[in-house]
């Protein structure tokens, strides 16, 4: 036997290199930012802080001109946590009651307007009328005519908030593929049935978009009612605080309305997520 009709089992026996894992230390600092979605926000808003922080006292800037992150921390600790609890509930019950009248009136709007051309054409340029008219002009007017309570300050939530529920959910309700309506109406389903299980599902997406609009809208409706007519409500406490230029403290009060509308605009986003996944983009699921 010769060595060329020996097998050749050389290339059989060399191990092939094995590729290690990328590891996490591997990972670009670019890309594991993208991957945590809180990680960038947060270190921009903490570096917004520092260079807040640095200014007002390198430019020596007045406090009632601009108070610095340390005294407007100091303005959380001057009022008492029971009266930050009154305001928060004066402020967070009115939001919620605009909230959701806003949405119980706003869908059945919608669903007329998706569903009669004619209906859609007499009542869409009045909403858009009646969306244009300053709220801050005819809050007076409201609080003569319904009183100093809760009630004129849940009309003019609902007033600046409904009308985003309101073109989301007509949106929605029109986007459904007409080949469905029309197989719905060949088969004679009743129209509940049609605008409960075709329609509605098809429109999740938008009513969803349009209810995280519309929270963040109402607790600026609340605050601005309370500017006009309350005794409680962080609108009201902003506007106190202002008036005796106590202005650290009125910085507080602005934080904590723009954690109340953020963290409602979570439990939106939450409720979305549990209860209708299928409704949220691929890349959010």
């Amino acid at each position: 036997m010769t060595a060329a009709d020996t097998p050749d089992t050389s290339a059989a026996k060399t191990p092939k290199p094995v590729t290690a894992a990328p590891s996490a230390k591997t990972v670009p600092l670019k890309e594991r930012l993208l991957r945590t979605p809180v990680a960038l926000p947060l270190m921009t808003f903490l570096l917004l802080l520092i260079l807040w922080e640095a200014g007002t006292r390198l430019f020596s800037v007045p406090s009632y001109i601009l108070p610095s992150p340390s005294r407007i921390l100091l303005g959380f600790e001057a009022v008492p946590p029971g009266r930050w609890v009154e305001h928060i509930w004066a402020t967070l019950r009115v939001a919620l009651l605009g909230y959701l009248v806003s949405f119980v009136v706003s869908l059945p709007i919608a669903v007329g307007l998706a569903k009669s051309r004619l209906l859609s054409g007499a009542l869409y340029p009045l909403l858009v009328v009646i969306q244009s008219v300053p709220v801050v002009a005819v809050a007076p007017i409201i609080i003569v005519v319904l009183g100093t309570g809760d009630a004129p300050r849940v009309v003019i939530t609902f007033m600046i908030s409904f009308f985003p529920l309101v073109v989301s959910m007509t949106t929605g309700l029109a986007a459904t593929p007409p080949e469905l309506i029309e197989l719905s109406r060949s088969l004679r389903a009743p129209s509940l049935r049609e605008i409960t299980q075709i329609r509605l599902p098809y429109a999740t997406p938008y009513i969803f978009s349009g209810m995280k609009i519309s929270i963040t809208l109402a607790v600026i409706g609340a605050v601005v009612s309370e500017f006009v007519a309350a005794e409680k409500g962080i609108g009201y406490f902003i506007q106190f605080s202002t008036s005796m230029f106590k202005l650290p403290q009125a910085w507080a009060g602005l934080v904590i309305l723009v954690a109340m509308s953020l963290l409602l605009f979570q439990v939106v986003s939450q409720t979305q997520r549990i209860f209708f996944p299928w409704s949220l983009p691929k890349g959010q699921k």
